[in-house]
């Protein structure tokens, strides 16, 4: 199940970097294939380290390989959940 509230493109910019394999992204970055498909697949959430190193093989900013939405992070709406209660 992809989680909605982080998401990457980063099939997409391998696909423009000369279609990149995940293998090769893998070994660029120090990390296995399987790791490469997992984080793609939003199965997994690369290190902020790992994640600084992705955005680096594609020459982009961090935050244009990655995104986050506040208003879809169910740990973010349970910590808002308890802090209406408290009010």
């Amino acid at each position: 199940m992809k989680n909605s509230y982080i998401n990457n493109k980063i099939r997409t910019l391998r696909f423009f970097a000369n279609e990149m394999t995940q293998q090769e992204l893998a070994d660029e970055t120090g990390v296995t294939r399987q790791t490469i498909v997992a984080i793609e697949n939003g199965k997994y959430f690369p290190t902020l380290e790992l994640s600084f190193r992705i955005a680096h093989v594609f020459g982009q900013p961090i935050e244009e390989v990655f995104t986050y939405s506040a208003g879809d992070d169910p740990v973010l709406a349970k910590i808002r959940s308890k802090s209406k209660k408290k009010s």
